[in-house]
């Protein structure tokens, strides 16, 4: 990290309710409590590693405001609302200044169609391909070797990173971020068996995003066979991803790594999915649901509903089988003691 921040610098990012200590040391980095030394900043996000606080040699520590303990010599507590909020408001001062975004203007090397239209305070990177129709919205960034199809729509202040492609007639909302190899409008996955070949069923719907959206690397968004798959306001999609054509996802879901939602399934607002969860086509998760890691979704799921296992059962349910099932062997014993004891093994094996 080449950056540097002073302590009131640091508290004034934090937006810190208050402080303990000191310190005249330069912030130039970012580690764990364990990990930390003189010139990092620190952060207690997790109640869990409480106990490393007092021997950390971090320089600042942003910590809940009901910690009790005092800083050593030569080091600052920075008390805030929340310590993993205020480490993410100071990151993002770090990202502007690691990695500031370019001067507006297109690439001597992108190729731009004649009727597409490229807002005066957007960048188009180097190797960007914009086709006929597409339009690339105020203060958007396009980085490098980025497609954006015929009359795609790239909302105002969206940022698409290395090798996304947004195929054609996909709109994104306003600051909508892409990470590195994201393919929004695919051709959803459909075929007809038809005299012993499998035909395929064009796809000729959209794909629409809503406003601040984020999508994580190599996720796929496949286009709808007819109408559009959606994605509402304030979602974040993790890496590897697959949503299927005609997925309508609701606002402000979490969408974890390598999830799988088969077409035509209905997520609606504040739904969760842990990684490697995946869902059946055609049935509805209800309003602020949630699903473990590895859930597998074969039916509609309740609104406020936990569920997990595979297939997908009441959480606390799944949680007792699985306590039980670790018991099976010791019962088999027993059954089969009880069965000795009563002479049925050898009834039966006459």
């Amino acid at each position: 990290m080449q950056v540097q921040f002073t302590a009131a610098e640091i508290a004034a990012l934090a937006e810190a309710k208050s402080s303990r200590g000191a310190t005249h040391a330069t912030v130039r980095g970012l580690a764990a409590l364990a990990e930390a030394g003189p010139g990092d900043l620190s952060f207690l996000g997790n109640a869990k590693y409480k106990t490393e606080v007092p021997g950390t040699r971090a320089s600042v520590v942003l910590l809940p405001a009901d910690y009790t303990g005092e800083p050593a010599p030569d080091q600052l507590y920075l008390l805030v609302a929340n310590p993993s909020v205020a480490l993410a408001r100071i990151c993002a001062r770090i990202e502007r200044e690691l990695w500031p975004r370019p001067a507006p203007g297109v690439h001597a090397s992108a190729v731009v169609a004649p009727t597409a239209r490229i807002a005066a305070s957007a960048t188009v990177g180097p190797l960007c391909v914009i086709e006929e129709g597409a339009v690339i919205g105020e203060r958007a960034h396009v980085q490098a070797q980025v497609f954006v199809g015929r009359n795609a729509i790239v909302g105002d202040d969206s940022w698409l990173m290395p090798g996304v492609i947004l195929a054609a007639e996909c709109a994104l909302g306003r600051r909508v971020r892409l990470q590195p190899g994201v393919v929004i409008g695919s051709d959803g996955f459909g075929y007809e068996f038809v005299q012993g070949r499998h035909e395929k069923v064009p796809q000729v719907g959209s794909v629409e995003i809503g406003d601040d959206v984020e999508i994580g690397a190599n996720s796929t968004l496949d286009r709808a066979r007819f109408s559009r798959t959606s994605v509402g306001e304030g979602t974040k999609i993790d890496n590897l991803v697959q949503i299927a054509h005609n997925v309508r996802i609701g606002r402000h879901c979490l969408i974890c790594a390598q999830v799988g939602i088969s077409g035509s399934a209905t997520l609606e607002d504040y739904v969760v999915m842990g990684g490697q969860a995946g869902s059946a086509g055609h049935l509805t998760i209800g309003k602020g649901a949630k699903a473990g890691g590895r859930a597998g979704i074969v039916s509609d799921i309740p609104a406020g509903a936990f569920v997990n296992g595979n297939p997908a059962i009441p959480y606390m349910l799944e949680r007792r089988i699985a306590v039980l099932s670790q018991r099976l062997p010791d019962l088999f014993k027993r059954v089969d003691a009880i069965a000795d004891h009563l002479g049925l093994a050898k009834k039966s094996s006459s």
